[in-house]
């Protein structure tokens, strides 16, 4: 009997998953363009919103000038016993002045005087016949510091000039001794104090000798007052 050969048979499964077709090169590139133009964007935003947010401090921390200001500064220039604040930056809220010695002016025998050229600071308060006027009645921190070469007693005070008294009267006072009576120290007083005051009231400052008093700087010898 013959043996018989059959065909192989190929089974095709028409149900079996195909292979993920890749993405094509023009979708990815179209999705990383878009990423990209969100990501400027977002960078634009935050660079926009540094330069706004400069732009305000710049404005708050330099003002374009104040009505206020120019009143006061147009005020104070018609009156030439008032320094321009401008010169000292803000102008002050309240009265204020402070003052050095300088070679420009004559103390005499027991009372200083004052330079006017030395760049004063003088607001709301005037400076006449070696005093401070006061044109604000309220409580003032007073204070004078003076820099002198003496061997002997040397005395220091701040006085007051007012209407409501007769005479004047000494409201801070300090006394230094040498210890060494036929050699001439150098050293420092300084006096400081709260006092009421009226207006038209004055301020000066008195030693026991002018003639004591080293004037190597201006700045070691002051006087002043401001309201508080």
């Amino acid at each position: 009997m013959e043996k018989v050969n059959y065909p192989s048979v190929c089974v095709v499964d028409t149900h079996a998953t195909r292979p993920p077709v890749p993405p094509r090169l023009n979708q990815m590139q179209r999705k990383s363009g878009v990423a990209q133009i969100l990501l400027f964007m977002l960078v634009s935003l935050a660079l926009c919103g540094m330069v706004i947010e400069a732009c305000f401090i710049y404005g708050l921390y330099h003002p374009v000038g104040h009505p206020t200001t120019s009143a006061s500064s147009s005020k104070q220039s018609s009156d030439d016993s008032v320094a321009a604040p401008a010169k000292h930056g803000i102008p002050p809220s309240k009265p204020v002045a402070h003052l050095t010695d300088g070679q420009d002016v004559a103390h005499e025998k027991h009372k200083m005087a004052w330079s006017m050229n030395a760049d004063p600071l003088l607001y709301e308060m005037t400076y006449e016949d070696k005093k401070l006027i006061i044109q604000k009645e309220g409580y003032y921190y007073v204070y004078s510091k003076v820099f002198f070469s003496d061997n002997d007693i040397f005395r220091h005070h701040i006085n007051w000039h007012t209407n409501k008294y007769d005479g004047n009267i000494t409201l801070l006072q300090s006394r230094k001794f040498s210890l060494h009576s036929n050699k001439k120290q150098e050293s420092n007083s300084y006096l400081g104090g709260v006092f009421h005051f009226y207006e038209g009231d004055g301020i000066s400052v008195q030693v026991s000798d002018t003639s004591k008093i080293v004037r190597h700087k201006p700045f070691e010898n002051i006087f002043g007052a401001y309201m508080i």
